[in-house]
């Protein structure tokens, strides 16, 4: 949770609104444009987003599932589910964080390209976050590892000094637990 301290329009009086992460779960009918109206809301109102995956997930239906993680007040995140919600191809939106327990994971390739002692840092490392070895040359390590953004950015910050030179991560891609859908 990040606090920002803002003032007050009536006087001195310092407040601060807190800003959580959340997870949002948007199912919407899988179409050319759906993408760019969902994003479009985002940026017309100066949200960030933090990640964004999109697949489809019923073929029969013609379905596709967004899940976008973002920042905000929780006034913020209210704002934006409701705005969401009235976009016509949008069939459900839901707050994996607020919902209750969700599963979040993410993909991440990592290039390394370290000598002779980093290189063998690397692999061991590697070998703790059960990161798996996808690509290698004389000198260099594309390793492919996934897990919870917290994670991956573990792992990415102990191999920046071990060589680090590309990351390409996927964003994450999360379902809520128990038999109940998104």
């Amino acid at each position: 949770m990040n606090t920002e301290a803002t003032q007050s329009v009536y006087g001195e009086q310092i407040y601060k609104e807190s800003k959580d992460s959340h997870t949002l779960s948007i199912l919407v009918d899988n179409e050319p444009g759906v993408l760019a109206k969902v994003i479009g809301l985002f940026s017309g109102r100066g949200y960030n987003i933090e990640s964004l995956t999109v697949a489809e997930t019923d073929h029969d239906k013609n379905l596709s599932r967004i899940t976008i993680v973002c920042t905000g007040t929780p006034m913020v995140v209210e704002q934006i589910k409701n705005q969401l919600g009235r976009i016509i191809p949008v069939h459900k939106v839901s707050d994996l964080t607020i919902k209750g327990p969700h599963v979040e994971r993410e993909l991440a390739l990592v290039k390394v390209a370290g000598r002779n002692e980093d290189r063998i840092e690397a692999i061991r490392t590697a070998e703790i976050f059960r990161a798996g070895v996808v690509d290698s040359t004389t000198d260099s390590f594309t390793f492919e590892i996934t897990g919870r953004s917290d994670k991956i950015d573990a792992f990415i910050k102990l191999m920046l000094p071990l060589g680090l030179v590309e990351i390409s991560r996927t964003g994450v891609a999360a379902l809520s637990r128990g038999k109940e859908k998104s």
